[in-house]
């Protein structure tokens, strides 16, 4: 059976990139917004979170808390395209496996999904 992974991410075109790269070896799950992303763990089996920061709303950040008061344990890889260090250091310290800055090295990506997998 193929792992699932989560994509959130509130750039349709990031989404899309993300899918298409991913498609071929997981099944792949997406969500325009924090408060999705949260609906669709709520559903499912997701073997992986892949989690952009900068979101209107409800950004990676606070989402990663609310994941982690309802005891949501899954490994997170979050994006960011700002490129910030206290963001890339918050999501660290909140226990996030890795990061990824956008725009990402195809193979990059591919290389830290499976690594991430490989804590679950």
């Amino acid at each position: 059976m193929q792992k699932r992974i989560l994509v959130v991410d509130d750039d349709a075109m990031n989404l899309r990139r993300a899918e298409r790269l991913l498609k071929d070896q997981y099944d792949i799950v997406l969500a325009a917004s924090g408060q999705e992303a949260l609906e669709k763990l709520r559903q499912g089996n997701i073997d992986l979170i892949l989690l952009d920061i900068a979101m209107p709303e409800m950004d990676g950040l606070e989402t990663f808390k609310h994941m982690k008061e309802s005891s949501i344990n899954i490994p997170v890889i979050f994006l960011t395209a700002s490129g910030d260090e206290d963001d890339v250091r918050n999501a660290i310290n909140l226990g996030a496996v890795n990061y990824l800055r956008k725009p990402f090295p195809p193979k990059e990506l591919l290389n830290r999904v499976a690594a991430g997998l490989e804590k679950t």
